[in-house]
């Protein structure tokens, strides 16, 4: 039977991306996401285009009651998950630390620790149980250090750093594996949510150099996740050429 995969904020960016990816490697594939008409899209696309079983799951991974009744309403045949990718997150906003909007600062600790938290105690368990599985978290290069405007979004990601960390040392028993990717510069719509919409100052970010894609990641996840049993990637940090880590990007 084939595998199966469960992703996270999977209508757009990185998580439509790995979708697409891990579909076209024969993977069964749930997708999970807010927007209700979006996740029939991409399903409709990934039956039509890899003809693998697709499972479309509207809920909001902030909200733990939902998740939790949507994950304990899985159908028998769905429950078996072998690849978690939590993808849902983003940023808000680029003001001071002092300045910060509360709103802003609590939604990204919302979905990109809590939700993840939500996930994985709902997921990892049963892979422990099965004795195989693996998780694979998308943080940022942003985790590794704090930038100008960032401190909050940059706070979260260094917390999915640290969670994957302790994840693998509570799992090291088992045959269950963690990975933690990092991406960079990635040309997907977050600027533009980090911006409240603002297409012409998110197009700027990407300016004078030519930033990852979702594909780029998408190969990283697939690569982990079809790794040998016995080999764990424990962590990738992956940027555009000429990004050297969160602040130093050479515009050409």
């Amino acid at each position: 039977m084939a595998k199966t995969a469960l992703i996270t904020g999977a209508t757009s960016g990185i998580g439509a991306a790995c979708a697409r990816k891990f579909a076209g490697a024969g993977y069964r594939v749930i997708i999970t996401g807010r927007r209700e008409g979006q996740l029939a899209v991409m399903a409709e696309e990934l039956e039509r285009n890899y003809g693998v079983e697709v499972l479309p799951l509207c809920f909001d991974v902030r909200d733990r009651e939902a998740v939790k009744r949507t994950l304990d309403g899985l159908p028998a045949a769905w429950r078996d998950i072998d690849v978690l990718i939590n993808n849902a997150g983003l940023a808000l906003g680029l003001e001071p630390e002092y300045a910060g909007d509360f709103t802003d600062w609590e939604t990204m600790i919302d979905t990109n620790v809590k939700g993840l938290l939500y996930m994985t105690r709902l997921v990892v368990p049963g892979m422990v149980e099965r004795l195989r599985g693996h998780v694979i978290n998308i943080g940022s290069v942003a985790g590794d250090a704090a930038y100008a405007g960032g401190a909050v979004y940059c706070a979260t990601k260094a917390a999915v750093k640290i969670l994957s960390d302790g994840l693998r040392i509570d799992l090291a028993h088992t045959p269950v594996r963690v990975t933690n990717l990092k991406p960079g510069l990635v040309e997907t719509n977050f600027s533009n949510v980090r911006f409240h919409g603002d297409t012409e100052r998110a197009s700027n970010v990407y300016k004078g150099i030519q930033p990852l894609t979702g594909d780029d990641i998408a190969d990283v996840a697939l690569y982990a996740a079809q790794a040998p049993a016995h080999v764990q990637i424990a962590e990738v940090l992956i940027l555009a050429t000429h990004q050297a880590n969160g602040s130093t990007i050479c515009r050409q």
